[in-house]
């Protein structure tokens, strides 16, 4: 079975995945002020622009490093690219994370450098299964990263909504074409989510809170229905 984490709270929050706060706790720990670093990043990488107010405005989260820079920080700060970015969410982002370039990471994947950097640039993974096992390895992917990253994961949630207001009977295989799991694990985390859902819509009704308010319980639980669902499988024994 594909290894799972729970999601981050937010998974949708917007913005760059820099850690503004990890940068500044590293260049702590080091005993570095802000023009130490700049200096470094000027004197050892060849970035002549970089001054103590840009680390500040990054430590800040002001602004976000590109690519050069954050190899250039974490390397001023003595640790990988990694340890100065957030939860990855797209392509790009885990690629980063693993400290990997483009060239590494197509050629392990059996993709042309050109097809793969388009791939990445529009957030649509279009590889083989093959490709996508490969990617999966390279980058260390769990399975709901690999959802994401492939741009299946609107699609789990439109199948997910699906199976939760209608017969969830019907939605087992299409949802494992999407997240492949345990026919008998998607049995039983479908039955749940179908059931909460109902519990929903129906409880604030008995206890006399009126049609809208269930309306908005249920609204919100679809609006996150992606989360229960990686919770409910992180749960299954």
């Amino acid at each position: 079975m594909w290894p799972v984490r729970r999601p981050s709270p937010h998974p949708n929050q917007s913005g760059p995945p820099f850690n503004a706060l990890a940068a500044r706790r590293l260049r702590a720990a080091l005993n570095m002020g802000p023009e130490h670093v700049a200096h470094g990043m000027r004197v050892s990488y060849g970035l002549p622009y970089v001054t103590p107010d840009l680390v500040i405005a990054w430590e800040r989260g002001v602004a976000s490093p590109r690519d050069p820079e954050l190899t250039a920080l974490a390397g001023v700060l003595w640790c990988s690219p990694g340890d100065l970015i957030g939860r990855p969410q797209t392509l790009r982002e885990h690629r980063i994370a693993r400290s990997l370039a483009p060239e590494d990471v197509a050629r392990a994947v059996g993709v042309a450098l050109p097809a793969y950097l388009r791939m990445e640039e529009t957030d649509d993974w279009r590889g083989t299964d093959r490709q996508s096992a490969a990617l999966a390895d390279v980058l260390g992917l769990d399975l709901p990263d690999f959802v994401t990253v492939t741009g299946r994961e609107e699609k789990l949630a439109d199948l997910l909504t699906s199976a939760v207001t209608t017969r969830w009977q019907g939605y087992v295989r299409p949802v494992a074409k999407v997240a492949p799991l345990d026919r008998r694990v998607l049995e039983n985390v479908l039955q749940v989510l179908h059931q909460d859902y109902q519990g929903h819509m129906t409880a604030t009704l008995s206890w006399g809170g009126g049609r809208g308010d269930s309306h908005e319980a249920g609204r919100d639980f679809l609006d996150r229905i992606v989360e229960h669902f990686w919770a409910a499988v992180e749960k299954h024994p």
